[in-house]
């Protein structure tokens, strides 16, 4: 089992596209992952601490709306929040937008599956619709920039950032023996120091018991974000220490960001995160049963060089077994509207400037019904990878009738279904996929059939 060009772009990639070249090596897309990110600078997604409105704006006008002493400050109120609103689905809009179209017209379509990957792997969901647009604002400021570095610093920019705070309630926990704790019996909130250990690093089958959750969370504590300043420690919420999380310690004399950080860099550097990093990476690009030596490669490579994602991919590229012909893995329905928007070329601007009816009928409806919402996972645990969780009926039948209905709308005129198999598939596709579509009536038909078809949905 070797380098497959084709393979490389549907497994590895968004998708073939008529616009560029294929890869001719593992290298080119190492290459293409190290080195600037045109596709974000080109249709750039606001960083969260850029975004305005901001959640606590929201909140503010929605306040202002309810206790408003007269109508015509109720009024003014409820303009002002009207357009912060308006602002707000705009920013969530031109997400979506940009999202789908940096996974058509990039060259560089890894990038765009490792910022899924991440970004699932460190889910977030809004709490209230006052946040619904700060998830990928968050993604673009914590994840996108730390793609090729170290897990450590990823790790570190994700757990210390407010969205990922307020997701899961850190800004609530209290050391129950801190200045705060003692004097207004406030306690302890465990979800962060939880999901940091069970999904984040060591995985739930990693050596941690519930003392080291406990342990960890009090370390945590201390954790804030201010709409003014960002990140900030407050020690009179710290629980005082020293604490014990695997078997080390960490603070003591005096509560600080130092004693989380470290605890970050060791839980990162951690075999047991190694494994289930490496394990995590296998099933999402390659197999559901992942092979154990491609598991072992891997994870000996992250440890060996001290964490760097760059370094862990490459091994995953170089093992043969990540190039079995097999395709096992079934498109998410996200990846399944960018890798099919890819082979139509679909221009940036068909999308960029549809209404907001538009894309919810066209976009956000159809992801629902394929199983998908988003930006709305079910769980701190993401999306699931299992074939059998998007192959339900509801589900095929939202595929379908986007592949039949959708691309007309993008594209015009549709190209040719033949000509538009190679597009899709490469030079040799599928002869049954091949023979419906030169069958179908017309190219609205054969362009629908060749996206519905179930080797197109599989990498």
């Amino acid at each position: 089992m070797t380098f497959d060009p084709i393979l490389a772009e549907i497994r590895f990639g968004t998708g073939l596209s008529p616009r560029f070249p294929l890869p001719g090596q593992v290298d080119d897309l190492l290459i293409r992952l190290s080195s600037p990110d045109a596709a974000g600078s080109e249709m750039p997604i606001p960083p969260y601490s850029d975004v305005t409105p901001s959640s606590s704006e929201l909140r503010k006008a929605t306040a202002d709306v309810r206790n408003a002493e007269t109508e015509a400050a109720r009024e003014e109120a409820v303009a002002l929040r009207k357009i912060l609103q308006d602002q707000a689905r705009r920013i969530r809009h031109d997400g979506l937008t940009a999202t789908l179209m940096r996974a058509v017209r990039s060259p560089d379509g890894m990038r765009e599956r490792l910022t899924a990957f991440w970004a699932d792997h460190f889910t977030v969901r809004a709490r209230g619709g006052v946040t619904r647009h700060l998830v990928g604002p968050f993604v673009e400021e914590a994840i996108r920039p730390n793609l090729t570095g170290r897990f450590s610093d990823l790790l570190v920019a994700v757990t210390t950032h407010p969205m990922m705070g307020y997701y899961l309630d850190q800004h609530r926990s209290i050391g129950p023996n801190s200045r705060m704790g003692l004097n207004n019996g406030l306690g302890l909130n465990e979800n962060l120091a939880r999901e940091l250990l069970e999904l984040h690093t060591v995985g739930v089958k990693g050596p941690y018991s519930q003392a080291d959750v406990r342990q960890l969370a009090e370390l945590l504590t201390g954790l804030y974000w201010r709409p003014d300043r960002g990140l900030v420690f407050r020690t009179r919420a710290a629980e005082p220490g020293p604490e014990q999380v695997l078997g080390r310690s960490y603070g003591g004399e005096e509560e600080s960001l130092d004693a989380i950080v470290d605890v970050l860099h060791d839980l990162a550097l951690h075999p047991a995160t190694a494994r289930h990093l490496a394990t995590k990476l296998v099933v999402h690009f390659v197999s559901d049963t992942p092979d154990p030596d491609l598991v072992d490669a891997v994870a000996a490579v992250y440890l060996q060089s001290g964490g760097r994602l760059l370094a862990t991919y490459e091994a995953l590229l170089q093992h043969p077994a990540a190039w079995a012909p097999e395709r096992r893995k079934v498109k998410k329905p996200l990846d399944f509207m960018q890798s099919a928007m890819r082979a139509l070329d679909v221009d940036p601007a068909s999308v960029r400037d549809l209404g907001g009816r538009q894309m919810r009928a066209w976009f956000y409806e159809h992801l629902r019904r394929m199983g998908q919402e988003w930006e709305r996972p079910l769980s701190p645990e993401g999306w699931p990878e299992e074939p059998e969780a998007w192959v339900t009926p509801q589900a095929l039948a939202g595929r379908i009738d986007w592949s039949m209905q959708v691309p007309q709308h993008l594209v015009e005129p549709l190209p040719d279904p033949r000509d538009f198999l190679v597009a899709a598939f490469g030079p040799e596709p599928p002869e049954e996929v091949a023979f419906a579509a030169r069958a179908a009536e017309g190219r609205r038909e054969g362009i629908g059939l060749v996206l519905a078809s179930a080797a197109f949905q599989r990498r």
